[in-house]
């Protein structure tokens, strides 16, 4: 296993076989991080190998500047906060939850973010994953863990941990001035619905995606400019301002996917984890144009490792 930087305890796999009469090395890369992050460390670059299963979520392109998103996430805030509304930013539980406590923690220390700021994390699995975060500084890498010996990175005084549904329940009773991290990050489940119906229709509100929404999902279809989503049997108008940061994604831009696998040759190099017309198959064509043979396999494809 070697270090995928993608979410605490990530991991790549490297498969030495030998089957009495060839030997071949083959690597999975799982999911892969971005590197130059806080908190985790960055991905150990793929090893010499026969073949390589690589992940391609964003092959097709690379991440906005990390800097210019985090000021991106400070001005939704403040703008939303004039408006007197809400910011409701739908989460992935682990990793990107713990990412934006940080920013969100360094915002108020650096007096971007007033001191008062309310934040919500109502995920009782993004709750416990941020605790485990606190329990394995190991993981960390070292800017990280030189933060953790003069404080707790992740620690706000308005930080609200609301595992119980009847908390969950009164968030909605605050019309403006929160700011409510909730799951699922692509809104086809969890309780983030709940917020988004109580939210999307406030024009004083604000959503702020900050992660990947496929398509078909509740999120792809309110970041595509629907006018009006169906959530929980009702119709409810999109009237809320809709921001889409692109930066804070946990998985490797196109420019990272590609330092990962380096120059090295391999048979051959199979892309998975993508949207085939997107990420795949961009990928695919910048990987033969170096001369890498490459393959897109479809589901339930038997591949011959020769």
């Amino acid at each position: 296993f070697q270090d995928a930087g993608h979410i605490l305890g990530s991991a790549s796999v490297v498969l030495d076989l030998d089957d009495g009469k060839h030997q071949r090395r083959m690597v999975f890369s799982g999911d892969l991080g971005n590197p130059g992050r806080p908190i985790l460390r960055d991905p150990v670059p793929a090893p010499a190998a026969d073949y390589v299963v690589m992940e391609s979520t964003y092959g097709d392109r690379p991440h906005r500047s990390l800097p210019d998103s985090i000021d991106e996430l400070y001005e939704a805030i403040r703008s939303t906060f004039e408006r007197k509304g809400n910011v409701v930013i739908p989460t992935f539980a682990l990793e990107r939850a713990q990412e934006l406590l940080y920013y969100l923690h360094r915002g108020i220390r650096s007096g971007a973010l007033p001191a008062t700021l309310q934040v919500f994390l109502d995920s009782p699995m993004a709750i416990s994953a941020t605790q485990i975060f606190r329990r394995h500084p190991e993981c960390f890498d070292e800017g990280m863990r030189e933060e953790l010996r003069h404080g707790d990175p992740f620690a706000m005084a308005g930080l609200h941990f609301t595992r119980e549904t009847s908390e969950s329940m009164r968030i909605n009773d605050i019309e403006g001035g929160a700011v409510i991290l909730a799951g699922s990050g692509m809104c086809n489940g969890g309780r983030v619905r709940h917020h988004l119906k109580h939210n999307l229709w406030r024009q004083r509100s604000s959503i702020v995606f900050v992660g990947y929404a496929a398509a078909g999902t509740l999120a792809r279809r309110i970041i595509d400019g629907a006018r009006e989503v169906r959530v929980f049997n009702q119709d409810i108008p999109v009237r809320a301002q809709v921001w889409t940061i692109n930066g804070f994604s946990a998985h490797a831009g196109q420019p990272a996917l590609l330092d990962w696998l380096g120059n090295t040759p391999r048979r051959r190099v199979f892309l998975v984890h993508g949207e085939y017309g997107r990420g795949m198959q961009v990928l695919k064509e910048r990987l033969e144009a170096r001369g890498q043979a490459c393959q897109l396999p479809g589901l339930n494809e038997p591949i011959l490792i020769d």
